[in-house]
């Protein structure tokens, strides 16, 4: 427990309105900005070939497929039409990818992506990547923020700097709406029937509303040599994910993981999808509401988020929520996963004897 929990509880509340409060309100900014950029970007691809519409639309002050990766990076999903002819394949031949395969008497023609199918019936996630990738660059040069973006080219996935200040993954994706993958069939972890977290409930919205597949390079196939393992595609459960930290305290808890990471890590393993990770996790061991209620008790989900991190840290590996064969330090290197445990723990060590400790982390 952090110690003593009602002076912890006020200096917690008052880090939240001094730190990170003012961290939003910047990155809210930026995607202000980056979104304008990329509206005007998508809108010259569509231009060129319709088929790719811009799906990046705001709602209630947030913009649908924009995920905050760091406060200078962000990723735009950029949802593509009919899915329809396609069978989801599932295999777990490539932890946390599947394919898309023509289903039996469909001919590729019956596909609005028809070229993109190949000899073997798959939807090539690779050639629809390469294909949306040259028509951004063509795009780049056309529109009328040319003079302050730049596609790099150091990867097959569309990414672009803006104003030397932002870079901005664009990724295509379809839904798959009311599908569940058979990689992720294992949860919920324990019976729902009587479950506080997840409720009946929240697992049949979760399941209904269902998950995406990304157009990504994926770690596991970096050193693949086929070329058919480059058609696949990568399961994202970002809408999913959000939808359980929705009550209590679950997304604060996140934001402050967040803005202690940025002011007392170094460069770090530890991205934002980690830290949301281990906060869904921490909901399984506590899943009762009045464990997420309040600040006194919030101080004490960071403390077990921190260790269990510290640990993941250690034993290098951090399983993926959903898809647990899917380590989220795949790739990372053992001195910076060493690095981040050290840093870990000396913020937890403060955060666990000195209550004060806030004033300067």
């Amino acid at each position: 427990m952090l110690c003593p929990s009602n002076k912890f509880a006020l200096k917690l509340n008052q880090y939240y309105v001094e730190r990170v409060i003012p961290r939003k309100n910047s990155i809210y900014k930026a995607i202000r900005e980056v979104s304008k950029v990329v509206t005007e970007v998508l809108h010259e691809v569509e231009a060129q070939e319709p088929r790719f519409i811009s799906s990046l639309n705001e709602t209630n002050d947030r913009f649908e497929g924009l995920t905050v990766k760091s406060q200078t990076e962000f990723e735009v999903v950029l949802y593509l039409n009919q899915m329809g002819v396609f069978n989801f394949v599932d295999d777990g031949t490539i932890p946390g990818c599947a394919v898309l395969k023509l289903s039996d008497g469909r001919k590729r023609s019956m596909s609005l992506w028809v070229e993109f199918i190949t000899a073997s019936g798959y939807l090539s996630a690779r050639k629809i990547r390469s294909r949306f990738q040259a028509l951004v660059a063509q795009s780049c040069e056309k529109c009328p923020c040319r003079s302050y973006v730049q596609l790099l080219t150091d990867t097959s996935e569309v990414r672009l700097r803006i104003r030397d200040k932002f870079i901005v993954h664009i990724v295509p994706a379809f839904r798959c709406a009311g599908l569940w993958p058979r990689s992720a069939s294992h949860w919920p972890y324990s019976s729902t029937q009587f479950s506080i977290w997840p409720s009946p409930n929240q697992v049949n919205n979760v399941k209904n509303e269902g998950f995406n597949i990304l157009s990504k390079e994926s770690i596991y196939m970096k050193d693949k040599q086929a070329s058919s393992e480059g058609d696949a595609w990568i399961m994202s459960f970002t809408e999913a994910e959000d939808h359980l930290l929705q009550n209590g305290t679950r997304r604060k808890c996140l934001s402050i993981l967040k803005t202690l990471r940025d002011r007392n890590f170094d460069a770090t393993p530890v991205t934002n999808y980690v830290l949301k990770s281990l906060i869904l996790y921490e909901c399984e061991k506590h899943p009762n509401e009045h464990e997420w209620s309040d600040e006194q008790t919030l101080g004490d989900r960071l403390n077990g988020i921190l260790l269990q991190l510290i640990s993941c840290l250690q034993c290098r590996k951090c399983p993926h929520y959903f898809l647990p064969s899917v380590d989220l330090f795949k790739g990372k290197s053992v001195q910076s996963l060493d690095c981040a445990a050290k840093q870990c723990w000396q913020l937890t060590r403060e955060m666990l004897i000195n209550s004060q400790c806030l004033d300067k982390l």
